[in-house]
């Protein structure tokens, strides 16, 4: 096996098994090329490793903003875990140096690609999870993303309910629905619970001081949940 010391060194994590690491860098691509090897790609670690960072950069959110409800939250992480974000902060630390792409994805420039990119990063999050458990993961996350996090902009709201209705109709061939579930509080601060769903599904839920408000927030999460990050102004 090669010679990972330097890695762990930017990852700032020993891997006491250090073929969870090799795993996570492991492109399709590559494990296509080389199918006889029967070696496993880095795509399950990226699933884990999203769950992972969602829960961690979520918490983190959550303390670091008190005031923010739901809704907020939800559209700050998004700029946090972007694929645009995460491929940034995998590109700063040279992690794509390390990949193990196929010939055709090297040649087509796999290596600077950020979906690739993002998907080693979460990959090797949820390796390190594996390996050393929340506690490490958490020290990962902190180490990688911190500036991220302690820099992400809490600005204007993007119109959300106009892309998602784009995405939505695109896609799955729909037009969203948005209905208020509660209303609560007294006239001065009222909170309004609104669903938004799509063919009859519940996609989110959020709560707003205005119907308005609560349907955006609802909108950025169900973005959230079907692309990943914020979309780019236009």
């Amino acid at each position: 096996m090669a010679d990972y010391s330097a890695l762990e060194a930017i990852l700032g994590y020993t891997f006491r098994d250090r073929e969870l690491l090799v795993r996570a860098l492991r492109h399709a691509s590559w494990c296509n090329e080389h199918a006889a090897e029967k070696q496993e790609d880095n795509q399950r670690l990226e699933f884990l490793g999203d769950a992972v960072l969602g829960v961690i950069v979520g918490h983190k959110l959550m303390v670091r903003y008190p005031q923010l409800h739901e809704g907020e939250l939800s559209q700050t992480r998004a700029q946090v875990v972007s694929e645009a974000g995460l491929s940034d902060v995998a590109s700063k630390h040279g992690l794509g140096d390390w990949l193990l792409l196929g010939r055709g994805e090297e040649r087509s420039g796999g290596r600077n690609k950020p979906s690739i990119m993002a998907d080693q990063l979460e990959a090797i999050l949820g390796a390190v999870y594996l390996d050393g458990g929340f506690d490490a993961a958490w020290a990962f996350v902190d180490r990688l993303l911190a500036q991220r996090i302690e820099s992400v902009q809490l600005k204007g709201f993007f119109d959300f309910k106009t892309r998602f209705q784009e995405i939505a109709q695109a896609r799955l061939k729909a037009t969203p629905t948005y209905r208020v579930e509660s209303e609560t509080g007294p006239d001065h601060d009222r909170r309004f619970v609104v669903s938004l769903s799509v063919n009859g599904e519940e996609w989110a839920r959020a709560i707003g001081r205005s119907k308005k408000e609560a349907e955006q927030f609802a909108a950025a999460e169900a973005h959230f949940r079907i692309e990943g990050g914020v979309p780019k102004d236009d």
